[in-house]
């Protein structure tokens, strides 16, 4: 018997939150330039690193508190351990 609408986009929702559950932020030991901060970040979100790495650096130019966020993900940023 098909599925109907509803099963399938609940079917949709629960694949969609278990991948985005196991993709974490976590810092990798490879890739790392300073904390792995930056290398977390677009692995998360699918990006190259090197984007990330230029676009902190250019929001480093605008006031803000920036570097202390880099701290603070560096130091509560679980590292992945491979």
């Amino acid at each position: 018997m098909p599925k109907g609408r509803a099963q399938r986009i609940v079917d949709d929702m629960t694949t969609t939150f278990s991948q985005s559950s196991t993709s974490r932020f976590t810092r990798p030991r490879s890739g790392r330039m300073i904390g792995g901060v930056c290398a977390g970040i677009a692995d998360r979100f699918g990006m190259k690193h090197g984007t990330v790495r230029l676009l902190f650096l250019l929001s480093c130019l605008l006031p803000g508190p920036q570097f202390l966020i880099y701290l603070a993900l560096w130091l509560f940023m679980p590292d992945r351990g491979y």
